[in-house]
């Protein structure tokens, strides 16, 4: 065996320095790995010389990338590319865009844990509407009561938990505590920044369908990256250009669905199970005995149907036995699913979108469905003019809704609420249980998700034995097995 490291992600910075002390070079490009990795399949060299045979060939690689995803239809091999870009000075609403995209990674300014300035976008659709001064002077009252509502709400969890007030390095949880919540009045125009990690494929696919997108700072986005990408690896982003695809299908879409539907009132109920595996328990036990044996699933799930409900238990335990908090359930737990309908905030959506195994759709921001109000405001007092600057903030997204065709929601808060549609396997339900339902988990997102295992657990109790925060894991382990796990999570 020999395995070699064949590269790995360095900082820009660090190769336009080693490129300024060496000679001038062509390979300094990704498209090389992804060129030798494409003839592994035809090619019986070690792929440690069909890169070298790339590096010092890289028209011919280019050519060697185009024609295999062009013509051959591979668009694997430029997964072997990956590229890293950092994201600053864009809006939460185009970041939730951008963050659409599963098959990336993203580490994004948390409005949670970093103070806010004053900093938002204009967009260009606002200007051209002629509405600038009324949306700045609407955003500028957010803010206001941003900063005011995070003065008051310091002392207030201070106050409230005085243990961890008398510890000092517990004073960044609570201070997170009061910017979390004096967040939910600020909109969805506040600047943020991320850490983004794509290869070349899903670049290309972001590429694509932000070229067919009407906002105009998607539009910009899409132009930068698309010029930085191409400059470095021309061969293996092929696929750009805006389509019908992309452009008409959701719009036409909802003109069918204007058609089909008649108006009706608002419903705000927040969660609800529409869909569920039925026999869960009974198809998770199936898929461990098919794994387990030479039998096909219809003749195991036969034996499952009939087997004691202790024995089904028996079997599920012995998947948890030698579990620990970090472990996620066994592959077979993908085969239950749950469909949820959920309304939720901003601030709870931009939590629940990093969930990418999910699958996820969402409806518009809908200042019908109310807003979110952080119940800390409420106590402090400061309710009544939280809800006057929601007011305000409607009245203007129903002045521009009037004049612009898209971008209304700039304004929005991270209060107000949309409906989304969320489909997941059991196995990520319970990722999403440890994390969201943790102690250290936000209150709007911990609530929800612990709704979620409770409607779960009501449908499929064995598969969902385990559901939990993770630091509720050792006593739920200890509930089942009758012993604490091995190791705990950490303090």
């Amino acid at each position: 065996m020999k395995i070699i490291l064949a590269g790995y992600n360095v900082d820009s910075e660090v190769l336009e320095d080693l490129k300024k002390c060496s000679p001038p070079r062509e390979d300094v490009t990704p498209e090389t790995l992804s060129a030798s990795y494409a003839r592994i399949s035809r090619d019986p060299r070690p792929v440690d010389e069909l890169r070298a045979v790339s590096r010092k060939e890289v028209e011919r690689a280019r050519r060697s990338n185009r024609n295999i995803i062009f013509k051959m239809g591979h668009h694997s091999v430029a997964e072997h590319a990956v590229f890293n870009f950092d994201i600053i000075g864009v809006s939460r609403l185009a970041i939730e865009e951008i963050e659409k995209f599963r098959l990336c990674s993203y580490t994004e300014k948390s409005q949670r844990y970093i103070t806010l300035r004053d900093d938002f976008v204009i967009p260009e659709e606002i200007q051209k509407a002629g509405m600038k001064d009324v949306f700045v002077k609407t955003i500028k009252a957010q803010n206001a009561l941003y900063h005011k509502l995070l003065e008051e709400l310091k002392p207030y969890f201070f106050e409230k938990h005085r243990r961890m007030a008398a510890i000092p390095k517990e004073h960044s949880i609570l201070e997170g505590w009061a910017k979390e919540d004096a967040r939910y009045v600020t909109s969805l125009a506040i600047e943020g920044q991320l850490g983004m990690t794509i290869n070349a494929r899903n670049l290309e696919h972001m590429i694509r369908r932000f070229a067919s997108k009407k906002l105009t700072e998607l539009k910009e986005f899409n132009q930068k990256i698309y010029g930085l990408a191409k400059e470095v690896a021309p061969s293996i982003i092929l696929f750009t250009e805006a389509n019908d695809f992309d452009a008409k299908t959701y719009g036409e879409i909802q003109e069918k669905a204007r058609q089909l539907l008649k108006p009706e009132r608002e419903i705000t109920k927040r969660i609800s199970l529409v869909d569920h595996t039925p026999e869960a328990d009974n198809k998770l036990v199936a898929s461990l005995l098919h794994t387990s044996s030479s039998l096909p699933y219809e003749e195991c799930l036969k034996k499952a149907r009939r087997l004691k409900l202790a024995d089904k238990r028996a079997l599920v335990e012995q998947t948890f036995k030698h579990m620990e908090f970090y472990d996620f359930p066994l592959r077979e737990f993908e085969y239950p699913s749950l469909t949820y309908d959920l309304v939720v905030s901003a601030s709870c959506f931009a939590q629940l979108k990093r969930h990418r195994v999910a699958t996820l759709t969402a409806q518009d921001y809908n200042p019908g469905l109310g807003v979110t109000v952080p119940p800390s405001v409420a106590e402090i007092g400061e309710k009544k003019e939280f809800m006057e600057i929601i007011e305000e903030t409607n009245r203007v997204y129903s002045l521009l809704k009037e004049k612009m065709e898209c971008g209304t929601e700039y304004v929005l808060t991270n209060a107000h609420r949309r409906r989304v549609l969320l489909k997941v396997n059991a196995r990520e339900l319970y990722h999403i249980s440890r994390l969201r339902e943790d102690a250290t988990a936000q209150w709007d997102i911990r609530g929800i998700s612990g709704e979620m295992s409770r409607l779960a657990q009501e449908k499929m109790p064995l598969t969902c034995l385990l559901l939990g925060g993770k630091n509720a894991y050792p006593s739920l382990y200890e509930g089942v097995f009758g012993q604490p796990p091995k190791f705990f999570p950490p303090e």
